[in-house]
């Protein structure tokens, strides 16, 4: 196959911003999670398929399946669509007293 370039569960791109590793990353379409730091411009690998315990809103609760959104400003996930990016599903049950969310990415 000449046309195949890479299995694309890591992408090497350009940091939008300033990020730490484990740091939810947003590039347009693009979201998923640094696997380093990076300065913003800099290249910055970013894994976009697999399951994350990420951070989430203290009063959120997520049943299995239900859909993850990331809100940048709060930097957690959240179950409010409106003004967020999704990130993808939640694998297990959230109650709202976890801090975290086991989240599959959806890997757009």
């Amino acid at each position: 196959m000449k046309s195949f370039m890479q299995a694309g569960s890591n992408l090497t791109i350009p940091a939008p911003a300033a990020v730490s590793s484990d740091e939810v990353v947003i590039a347009g379409n693009i979201v998923g999670i640094a696997a380093g730091g990076a300065g913003a411009g800099d290249l910055v690998d970013v894994v976009v398929t697999g399951v994350f315990d990420l951070p989430k809103v203290a009063a959120n609760a997520f049943t299995l399946g239900a859909v993850v959104y990331w809100n940048a400003t709060s930097k957690l996930a959240t179950s409010t669509a409106s003004g967020n990016t999704k990130l993808g599903v939640a694998v297990e049950a959230a109650p709202a007293d976890t801090a975290s969310v086991r989240v599959r990415l959806s890997g757009f």
